[in-house]
């Protein structure tokens, strides 16, 4: 299953720089933490061929064509020694180089996102890929102010101050992380199914992102939705949201109450879950303005229950 979805055909038409450049800085980021705890396995070889299919609209085109090359060339005996990451890395930093949509901040972040992918992708963490992690965050201290950096170093300083990781430390670490990444097809975490991912994520209240067991009515009250939903069109998720009294806003503002976050999320988005909507949201709410961020789930078992 492709993660593409009907709605975002738009976007990708007037986004190609952006994702260009976003694709770039993510496999680079896939790269490092596939072998961040100095191992690869087959999972981790897999879901990078994974990656691939999905920015296949872009391998094919130039600059990136020299990196498809590459890619295909290292993937054809489906394993990556060193030296063979080390020339994708090379290539990637490369085409980097001439990149300058994204500011050096986002692109940091945005190959974050990629290791985490990476780390994520045969759906274990292991304390040497956490430690791994730790690692990077500590070289780049300056990242600080940043979001997600500065929830990523609390977690991890808070499971790593007793020096060791339990099992239960790595499952909030797995919640962390899905809330943040993109998986391709591969879909390693998310294969665990909606209800399993919603009992971890009630578990875990996860500052900034989205809200633990929400109370939501509609009401009267102003919802704004970024993302594309797994159940249903935009239209639809706004016609539900008015049949039961509520109010529909295009873009974040200080009327919004409920900002919705569509499970199949937009590739176009400056970073892998969320975009400029939800950013705007967390400062909102910085500043007191209490806004309500949902996963999509919760807002259909709302519904629902409405």
């Amino acid at each position: 299953m492709s993660l593409y979805h009907p709605d975002h055909a738009p976007y990708k038409n007037f986004t190609k720089r952006s994702r260009f450049e976003k694709a770039v800085q993510t496999l680079t980021g896939v790269l490092r933490g596939i072998t961040i705890d100095g191992k690869l396995n087959a999972a981790e070889v897999a879901e990078t061929l994974n990656w691939c299919q999905e920015f296949s609209d872009l391998l094919g085109k130039s600059p990136f064509d020299e990196l498809k090359s590459k890619l295909d060339n290292v993937l054809a005996d489906g394993v990556i020694d060193p030296e063979e990451q080390e020339d994708l890395l090379w290539v990637c930093q490369n085409l980097a180089q001439d990149g300058d949509y994204f500011d050096a901040a986002t692109q940091e972040i945005q190959q974050l996102h990629g290791i985490m992918h990476g780390v994520m992708a045969d759906g274990v963490i292991s304390e040497e890929e956490v430690r791994g992690i730790q690692q990077w965050v500590w070289d780049h201290s300056h990242l600080k102010g940043s979001y997600p950096f500065d929830e990523l170093d609390s977690i991890l300083t808070t499971i790593l101050k007793d020096g060791k990781i339990d099992a239960e430390e790595q499952e909030l670490l797995r919640v962390f992380f899905e809330d943040f990444v993109e998986f391709s097809t591969g879909k390693t975490f998310r294969d665990t199914g909606d209800s399993s991912r919603r009992g971890l994520t009630k578990k875990f209240a996860l500052s900034g992102i989205c809200a633990a067991c929400p109370e939501i009515t509609f009401n009267g009250r102003v919802f704004t939705l970024t993302g594309s939903s797994a159940k249903a069109t935009r239209n639809q998720i706004v016609k539900r949201i008015e049949s039961l009294g509520g109010q529909f806003s295009p873009s974040v503002t200080n009327a919004t109450e409920y900002l919705v976050i569509g499970a199949a999320g937009n590739p176009c988005w400056t970073f892998s879950c969320y975009g400029r909507k939800v950013e705007q949201a967390v400062e909102l709410r910085k500043r007191g303005k209490p806004i309500i961020i949902v996963h999509e789930s919760d807002f259909w078992d709302s519904v629902a229950d409405a």
